[in-house]
Formats: structure tokens, C-alpha cells, sequence
């Protein structure tokens, strides 16, 4: 086993509302607000940030395992992985739970009503990765149920596991305390540049004292690409400009599984930011987390049309 991704597991209900929310919500009486509105469109994606990071590795030709929590309605969703390469062996469906879920309506000028509900998710801390068969190489912990992150996070310090720090979404839930402990000594931090901010608030740690705790920094910068944080340098990592733009949703998932597919091998980490500003972009130009598809050959040509050839790709074919 080379790496193990905690996280989320999803559905996503997206639906559209053709009109304008303000035009039919009455201010002077948001006291006794009830509101129902006919939508458009209803479309079930699959996501989550475990999932959308395993689903990218695999594609590059990883099998990565999932340690999760899904409810019983996650029969058809496991099918899908497995069928892209993903292990979710370590996966457990919890009966009588449905596999956590985030309810979004737009209207027609981008403003949105959303509710997530978070079903099995909440049962994720009752898996341990000493349950896991065979040790990983790296764990990624992302984000999750808060109790279940905590977990992971001392768990991979007690059994000296190297393991990605990505609180993302959870920073908000997450106490000072567990964001630092999850700092110490883990071989990477990733987050985006909102993120980073609302984690320096948190912590009142600057940007160096959470580098120096966390190894390096991968900081994603949507439209302007990554900046990669060393100590004793920064790297740039500027974006592949798309063929064309489908869906921004999930890009920062691909862009993790394309750096890790690179790490994984021991690239260089310029390198491994270019394979996740590329990955990101095959995402960005198709319809959901999970719509993109290519073969890691199909990759490397894209690759070494964008950013010429790097001797340490021959790690990946040999």
C-alpha cells in the first residue's frame, strides 16, 4: 500500500432555481420565514475530497485505499471507484446511514441556499489506520469529521506514519489546539490561499512558523496556479491554460492527486506542482469531480507539451 486518503465521501445534489431568491423573500418578516422554490434541474454527482483525490491517483495509474465512512446507499459509488482503480476495501458502509450529503440550489445570478448533511461521516473516528492492511507509505488527512481527523493525526504521530496535513473545509470546526498538533511534523500542509488565511487567524502562527512546522507549504491559487513553500525557497507553479471551462468544482481535488501521484514517485517537488496545476486543468474542463478521464500516457504527452520533458518522468513509466 503506497498511500492511504481520509476525508469525505459525497453526493451532490445541485439544482437551479430560474429566477432571482431576494425577489421572493419578504424582509420585514424573515421572523416567520417559509419559503419553497420550484427548481429547474436537479443533478446527483459524486464527490467528496477523499474520493475526488483516489479518483485522479487512479487515473494516473495508483491504486489508492480509502479510509471512510459511507452510508448504505454508497453500493453504486464503490462499483464506480473500484472500477477506476481505487481500493475501498478499508471502506465502511455504516447501515441504517446515508452517505453524507451537500444540498445546493442557484438562482440565476449565483446566490445560493445550501445545507450539508453529514450521515455517515459522523461515524468516520471509529476507523483506525493500525486497521489498515499492510502500512502505507503516506496518509493524506483531509477534510472530515473533526474527531476522526484528530485521530488520524495521532495516530500517524504514534505509529510514525508520514502523513499530508489538508484541513481545508474543517478549519472553521477545528480548535486552535488540534490545528497545531496537526502541523506538528507533518511532511506537508496544503490549503488555498483563503484557507491559509483563516488558519493563521486561528493558530496566530505566521506563515513561516507554520512552514517550519509543517515541512513545506502547497498554497493553490485558483486562476493564478500554486505556490510551493520550502525552507529555503518559493516555488511558483503557474496554471495550464484550458481547452476550455466546464466546472471549476473539484479542481483543488485533482490538483492533490496529480502533486501526490509525483511525490508518491519521489519527483522533484516543481515537477509534482506542474502534474497538479495539469490535473486540475483536465478537471476544470469537464463536468464534475470525477467527469475528467485520461491514462497516464495521454498525461505525460500533455505534460511534455506544456512544460517540456523532466529526466524524473521515466520514474513513473519505468
Amino acid at each position: 500500500m503506497k498511500i492511504a486518503l481520509t476525508g469525505s465521501i459525497a453526493f451532490d445534489y445541485l439544482m437551479t432555481f430560474p429566477g432571482r431568491f431576494r425577489d421572493h423573500i419578504l424582509v420585514d418578516q424573515l421572523d416567520r420565514l417559509s419559503v419553497s422554490f420550484l427548481v429547474d434541474s436537479l443533478i446527483r454527482r459524486r464527490g467528496g475530497i477523499a474520493a475526488n483525490i483516489a479518483f485522479t491517483l487512479a487515473l494516473l495509474g495508483e491504486r489508492p485505499s480509502i479510509l471512510a465512512t459511507a452510508g448504505e446507499d454508497f453500493a453504486d459509488y464503490r462499483t464506480w471507484l473500484e472500477a477506476h482503480g481505487v481500493d475501498t476495501r478499508p471502506l465502511r458502509s455504516v447501515p441504517g446511514e446515508f452517505t453524507s450529503s451537500f444540498f445546493v440550489t442557484t438562482d440565476e445570478v449565483n446566490s445560493q441556499i445550501a445545507s450539508f448533511y453529514t450521515g455517515a461521516m459522523a461515524r468516520a473516528s471509529e476507523l483506525r489506520l493500525a486497521d489498515l492492511e499492510g502500512r502505507p507509505e503516506l496518509v493524506v488527512i483531509s477534510a472530515n469529521d473533526p474527531a476522526a481527523m484528530d485521530r488520524y493525526v495521532d495516530e500517524c504521530q504514534a505509529l510514525h506514519l508520514p502523513y499530508i496535513y489538508d484541513p481545508s473545509q474543517q478549519i472553521i470546526r477545528l480548535e486552535a489546539n488540534s490545528l497545531r498538533r496537526g502541523l506538528e511534523g507533518s511532511t506537508a500542509l496544503f490549503g488555498n490561499e483563503y484557507e491559509f488565511g483563516m488558519l493563521q487567524e486561528k493558530t496566530g502562527m505566521s506563515l513561516e512558523a507554520i512552514r517550519r512546522q509543517a515541512g513545506f507549504i502547497v498554497k493553490t491559487l485558483g486562476a493564478n496556479g500554486a505556490d510551493i513553500l520550502t525552507a529555503g525557497d518559493l516555488l511558483h507553479i503557474p496554471v495550464v491554460t484550458p481547452e476550455r471551462i466546464a466546472d471549476p468544482t473539484g479542481v483543488g481535488d485533482a490538483f492533490r492527486g496529480g502533486f501526490l501521484k509525483g511525490f508518491l514517485h519521489q519527483l522533484d517537488l516543481e515537477t509534482c506542482g506542474r502534474m497538479g496545476v495539469l490535473a486540475a486543468t483536465y478537471c476544470l474542463e469537464h463536468q464534475g469531480t470525477q467527469g475528467h478521464d485520461f491514462d497516464l500516457q495521454v498525461f505525460l504527452r500533455r505534460y511534455r507539451s506544456c512544460f517540456g520533458d523532466a529526466p524524473s518522468l521515466a520514474r513513473l513509466t519505468g
